[in-house]
């Protein structure tokens, strides 16, 4: 698998299952019914934060990443990062993939830190990759997330220190 930057010929790629996975409303904190340029515009990153694509070997988009800077100004030395995974690949390492090649792009970027602000806790496969990467819960919202099927749920905080 390659991950990569991505490019706007990417798109097409990534819309559909970004489109899904949203449109689930089990992961995210973005309005189900998002628009595809609603889609793009909130995704793709501009320098110096970065979107990324997963390749694989036969040049198909698995699935992509954002990394950026998770807050402005004297909290600029945080960042962020978001993954998705075509469902047609999971289980197949990508999403390991996508979040170790982001921990690095934030050790070379110079942050002291990451931290995702929202993961939804009934979310435990990506709770569980994040912990075993090193990510630590510091805290969780309390029904921060009202999942479709399991109610309101708590968002939980995680941070890496770099």
């Amino acid at each position: 698998m390659l991950i990569r930057e991505a490019t706007p010929g990417d798109w097409p790629a990534i819309w559909p299952f970004f489109h899904r996975i949203v449109a689930d409303g089990e992961t995210f904190t973005y309005p189900a019914d998002l628009t595809e340029t609603e889609g793009r515009d909130l995704w793709t990153q501009a320098a110096p934060n970065r979107t990324v694509v997963a390749v694989d070997d036969a040049g198909t988009v698995v699935g992509t990443g954002k990394m950026n800077t998770n807050h402005l100004g004297n909290g600029s030395h945080i960042a962020g990062a978001s993954y998705m995974v075509d469902p047609a690949h999971a289980g197949r390492g990508v999403g390991r993939a996508l979040c170790a090649y982001s921990i690095e792009w934030a050790r070379a970027a110079g942050f002291r830190a990451m931290q995702f602000n929202a993961v939804v806790e009934t979310n435990t496969h990506a709770l569980k990759l994040y912990e075993s990467l090193g990510f630590e819960v510091i805290g969780t919202l309390p029904e921060g997330f009202r999942h479709p099927t399991e109610g309101y749920v708590g968002l939980r905080i995680l941070h890496l220190r770099l």
